[in-house]
C-alpha cells in the first residue's frame, strides 16, 4: 500500500493550513519537476510550473525505475499509474561485439532484495502520468513557452530549479564553479518496431551499444561512440556485430533518432539548496552520464524526499525542510553520478580485452 503522508495537505484540506502551506514556482516540467509539483500540491502548497518548451517533449525513450524510485512514486500517488504501462526488466546480460556473454546484469539480484523487478516505461507514458496526476490535484497547471531571463525575480516561497543540465536557477544562484562538461562521447537513442528478444548492452573497443524492452512489439536502443556525428558513420561502428545490432540500426529512420553529446555536471555541487527557499532537483542538481541508467531514478528521488520535507516542516520551517533534503539526496545523488561517471571511462575502455577479463569475473 502507498505511504499516504502527503495526501495529509492536500486538496482536501488542513485545518492549520496556513501555518504549513505556502506559495512555490517549479521550473522545468520535467520528470523531476512535475513529480516536485505533484508532491507540492498534495502538500496543499500553491504551485506555479513554468517550462521554456511550448509543448510536453514525447520522444519515446525508455526509462529504467528501480524498486526505490517506484516506492518513491508510490509515495506520490503514481505508483498504479507507472505499473499501468511499464514492462518488468528481469534477464539482460553484458556481451562482446561477437555475442559471447560476459556477465549478466544483476537484474535478478535486484528483484529478490527489493520483492520487486525493475520496470522500464517509455517516457511518453510517465510524462504523460505526472501530467495526468498534476491536473486532478487541480491549480498547477503548466505554464509553456516561459524563457526565463532572470530566476531571482521569480516570487514565492520556495523556488524549485529543475529545469535540467542548463539550469537557469543553478548558474543565477550557485553561480558558475560547477558547470557543463563534456565525455567526448556521442550518444544515440532509437525505437525499433520490432522486439529483439535479447536485451542488455555490448561493449566494443571505445564504443557501446545497448537494448532494452519499452512496450509490446517495440525495442529501445541506445549507441555511444567517440566522435560519430552522422546515421552512417553510427551503423558502421558497429558493422559485423552480433544480431541483432546492425538489424536495429537498419530498420529504423535515422530520421526518428536522438542524437546528444554525453555530459555531467563537475564538480559537484557543495550544496542542492541555498538562501533558505531555493532548492535542485535533478539534472539540475547532479546531471549525470547515462551508463547506470539512474537519471529519472535520481529525479524522482528528489521530488519525493523534497516535497516530504517540506510538508513536514510547512511553511515557516522551510529553511530547515531545505537542510533535511539536501541532507538526505545529495551524497546519495552524487555518488551515483560518480558511479555513472566510473562506468563510462570503464565501458569506453581501449583496453577492452583487460576490461573483458574483468568483467568476465562477475557470474553470467
Amino acid at each position: 500500500m502507498a505511504d499516504d503522508r502527503h495526501g495529509e495537505n492536500g486538496e482536501n484540506g488542513n485545518s492549520n493550513q496556513s501555518n504549513h502551506s505556502g506559495t512555490a514556482v517549479v521550473v522545468g516540467a520535467g520528470v523531476g519537476g512535475l513529480a516536485t509539483a505533484i508532491g507540492l500540491r498534495r502538500a496543499g502548497w500553491s504551485v506555479r510550473v513554468l517550462e521554456g518548451r511550448t509543448a510536453p517533449e514525447r520522444y519515446g525513450t525508455a526509462f529504467g525505475i528501480h524498486p526505490a524510485a517506484q516506492s518513491a512514486l508510490d509515495r506520490l500517488g503514481l505508483g498504479g499509474a507507472l505499473r499501468a504501462r511499464a514492462l518488468p526488466y528481469r534477464r539482460a546480460h553484458v556481451r562482446r561485439p561477437d555475442g559471447r556473454v560476459l556477465a549478466a546484469l544483476p537484474l535478478e539480484r535486484v528483484e529478490r532484495k527489493a520483492g520487486r523487478p525493475e520496470l522500464l516505461v517509455a517516457r511518453p507514458h510517465l510524462i504523460d502520468a505526472l501530467l495526468a496526476e498534476l491536473g486532478r490535484l487541480g491549480g498547477a497547471d503548466v505554464e509553456y513557452g516561459q524563457r526565463l531571463t532572470d530566476p531571482r525575480t521569480l516570487d514565492a516561497d520556495l523556488v524549485v530549479g529543475a529545469d535540467g543540465i542548463n539550469s537557469a536557477v543553478r548558474t543565477a544562484h550557485f553561480g558558475t564553479r560547477s558547470g557543463v562538461r563534456t565525455v567526448g562521447t556521442v550518444a544515440w537513442i532509437g525505437i525499433a518496431g520490432f522486439e529483439t528478444g535479447i536485451h542488455g548492452e555490448t561493449w566494443g573497443d571505445g564504443r557501446f551499444f545497448g537494448m532494452t524492452p519499452v512496450e509490446p512489439g517495440r525495442t529501445n536502443w541506445y549507441a555511444a561512440v567517440p566522435g560519430a556525428t552522422t546515421a552512417d558513420e553510427l551503423r558502421a561502428a558497429f558493422e559485423g556485430w552480433h544480431d541483432p545490432v546492425p538489424r536495429l540500426l537498419a530498420e529504423t529512420d535515422p530520421a526518428t533518432w536522438i542524437r546528444y553529446e554525453m555530459r555531467h555536471l563537475h564538480p559537484a555541487l557543495p550544496s542542492f539548496v541555498t538562501a533558505g527557499r531555493i532548492a535542485l532537483v535533478g539534472d539540475a542538481a547532479h546531471a549525470m552520464t547515462p551508463n547506470l541508467g539512474q537519471g529519472a531514478c535520481t529525479a524522482l528521488l528528489d521530488a519525493e524526499a523534497l516535497t516530504r520535507a517540506v510538508a513536514a516542516h510547512g511553511r515557516t520551517g522551510l529553511p530547515a525542510a531545505l537542510r533535511a533534503y539536501d541532507a538526505e539526496r545529495r551524497r546519495s545523488a552524487q555518488r551515483v553520478a560518480l558511479g555513472s561517471r566510473t562506468l563510462h571511462r570503464f565501458v569506453i575502455s581501449r583496453r577492452p580485452a583487460l576490461r573483458d577479463a574483468l568483467i568476465g569475473l562477475l557470474p553470467a
